[in-house]
């Protein structure tokens, strides 16, 4: 069994614990690495063309515009299919209650029949948000796996969390 962990991750200043912190590397890149660890394959990052703003009221201000538009902003690279993969982890912090539009651009383009699909989200509060009932729609012809919430004011602490979770997955 193949996996694919797909994320889109945000370093810099990112909201942690009630306030605005510099992150050196973004939260949800760090549950897809631990998940990569636990049951292997390969990592996908979603990066924008047009990145956000560094500034990270900018940033939710920007992605906020965004959903309420179902913008889906290009990307530097996409993935050209899944085909070897059986199991695809969908990872991405939570951005007014689902993944950022970003994520959601990459998914469209894909063939989902026959895969199955794990959520994971990073958080500060909103858990898994409505990701998984957006997945649904859009990765048709999937199966659906329980999604994980991870704090993302933990994320550096949850290995273990997410290596069992993962596990259990594929």
């Amino acid at each position: 069994m193949a996996n694919l962990i797909i994320y889109y991750s945000r370093k810099g200043e990112n909201y942690v614990n009630g306030r605005v912190e510099n992150l050196a590397k973004g939260n949800t890149e760090i549950v897809a690495e631990f998940i990569q660890k636990a049951v292997g394959g390969d990592l996908f990052e979603i990066e924008t063309v047009k990145e956000y703003s560094a500034d990270y009221y900018e940033c939710i201000d920007d992605a906020k515009a965004e959903l309420r538009a179902g913008a889906r902003p290009e990307l530097k690279k996409y993935l050209d299919g899944i085909d070897g993969y059986d199991t695809i982890f969908v990872c991405g912090p939570c951005w007014w209650g689902t993944f950022p539009m970003a994520v959601f651009t990459q998914l469209e383009k894909l063939d989902w029949n026959g895969k199955k699909v794990m959520a994971v989200m990073t958080h500060e509060g909103s858990g898994l948000g409505s990701c998984e009932r957006d997945l649904r729609k859009i990765c048709a012809g999937a199966s659906f796996g329980k999604g994980l919430a991870v704090h993302g004011a933990d994320a550096a602490k949850s290995e273990k969390t997410v290596a069992s979770w993962a596990k259990k997955s594929v």
